[in-house]
């Protein structure tokens, strides 16, 4: 299943910076997921939540995300929204954003006593 891959993905990658920056609790993490990915988000946001339930410092964490738009450039110039076909010259264009699933922003909790 592709989508748990991501949601693993996900969670790694928020467990890691939290890690790095000894963080008590992850509180939201926010992801771009482009349209082109042909992941379903709410599948990942789904399976996130059941990785997370064994990791007591993302209990209450949120995934949010956020549907990034394809954006594409040809050849001749044209920079658009045009998938297949550019309409300045009939060329195939070649697709910039909106293929990858990106972590934006991760939400911590740090205990400032800690040195």
């Amino acid at each position: 299943m592709h989508e748990y891959s991501v949601a693993y993905d996900i969670y790694a990658t928020a467990k890691r910076a939290a890690e790095e920056h000894n963080a008590t609790e992850v509180k939201k993490i926010f992801v771009d997921v482009g349209e082109m990915t042909m992941v379903n988000p709410e599948q990942v946001k789904f399976l996130f939540d059941v990785i997370k339930e064994e990791d007591p410092a993302f209990h209450n964490a949120i995934l949010e995300y956020r549907q990034v738009a394809v954006r594409v450039r040809c050849a001749c110039g044209h920079e658009g929204y045009e998938h297949f076909v550019c309409p300045e010259c009939g060329g195939m264009p070649q697709i910039t954003e909106g293929r990858e699933i990106v972590v934006a922003n991760i939400e911590i909790e740090v205990d400032d006593d800690e040195s």
